[in-house]
C-alpha cells in the first residue's frame, strides 16, 4: 500500500519515496504523488530522480495489487531502481493540472445536466459524459453558458469522507452508472462543488471553479435511443 497523498492534496506536484516494490509492470513507492489510471482519467506521467541524479521517466501510472498500491510505468528498456532506493518523484504538473480542471468541469457539466451517467473520460483538452436523456434535445450553446457561468462563479470545490455504510444508505449519490465508487475499503470520498454537486470520486480536481477556465461544448452525439454523449473542451480564448 502506498501512501496516496493525491488523495488529499491535489496540488503535491513532488515527494521524496522510497521504492517497495519493482516487477515487469514498474516502480512501486512507499509514497506517491503520481494518480494512477482510473474512474475516467488517465495516470499520470512524470519522472523518478534517483539518489545520484539520474533521471527516470515514468510514462504512465497504474493501479496495483491492492488498495492505493501505485505502479510506476518506466520508459522501455529503463533500468528499474533497486528496492530500498531512495527517488523524488515528480509530476508533468501541466498535463496533471489539465486533468484537474476537466474532470471539475465534468461534475459541474453533471450538475447542468441532472440525468443518470453512463460514462465519462477526462483528457488534456477535452472531457465527455454519456448521459441517459430520455426524448430530450440538447442544446449545445445553452450548455455552455450555464457551465462557464458556474465556472466564472468560482464556486469552492472540497472533499469530505464517509464511510462505506454511509454510502450505501445514500444511493442517490452515486451518479456515474459504469464507474463503481472507490469503495471497499472503509470509507470513500465525496467530492463537493459547494451548493451544485455532491458525489463520490476518487480523481484529482482543482479547489476552485473559476481555475477551470472558458469552456466550450463541442459535439453532442446520439449514442443510443435515449443516450447522448456531451463533449467538452477547453475554449481558445
Amino acid at each position: 500500500m502506498s501512501d496516496a497523498l493525491f488523495r488529499t492534496d491535489s496540488y503535491a506536484k513532488s515527494c521524496d519515496a522510497t521504492v517497495t516494490a519493482v516487477d515487469e509492470r514498474g516502480v512501486t513507492l512507499d509514497r506517491t504523488v503520481f494518480y494512477p489510471t482510473g474512474g475516467g482519467q488517465p495516470g499520470d506521467t512524470g519522472m523518478l530522480t534517483l539518489a545520484d541524479g539520474s533521471v527516470l521517466q515514468v510514462t504512465n501510472a497504474i493501479k496495483g495489487d491492492g488498495p492505493d498500491v501505485v505502479i510506476h510505468v518506466l520508459e522501455p528498456g529503463a533500468a528499474a531502481p533497486a528496492v530500498g532506493s531512495k527517488v523524488k518523484a515528480t509530476l508533468d504538473w501541466d498535463r496533471r493540472h489539465r486533468h484537474m480542471r476537466m474532470h471539475t468541469c465534468l461534475h459541474l457539466l453533471s450538475a447542468v445536466l441532472p440525468y443518470p451517467v453512463t460514462g465519462g473520460q477526462v483528457s488534456e483538452d477535452k472531457g465527455r459524459l454519456d448521459f441517459d436523456i430520455p426524448e430530450a434535445t440538447l442544446d449545445k450553446d445553452a450548455i455552455a453558458a450555464k457551465l462557464n457561468e458556474l465556472i466564472a462563479a468560482d464556486h469552492q470545490v472540497g472533499m469530505r469522507w464517509i464511510t462505506d455504510e454511509e454510502l450505501a444508505a445514500k444511493p442517490d449519490l452515486v451518479k456515474t452508472m459504469s464507474v463503481k465508487p472507490p469503495s471497499g475499503h472503509g470509507r470513500v470520498r465525496l467530492i463537493e462543488v459547494t451548493g451544485l454537486d455532491l458525489q463520490p470520486c476518487g480523481g484529482t480536481h482543482v479547489a476552485r471553479t473559476g481555475e477551470i477556465g472558458r469552456v466550450e461544448v463541442v459535439k453532442i452525439e446520439k449514442k443510443g435511443r435515449i443516450n447522448r454523449r456531451v463533449v467538452v473542451a477547453f475554449g481558445t480564448a
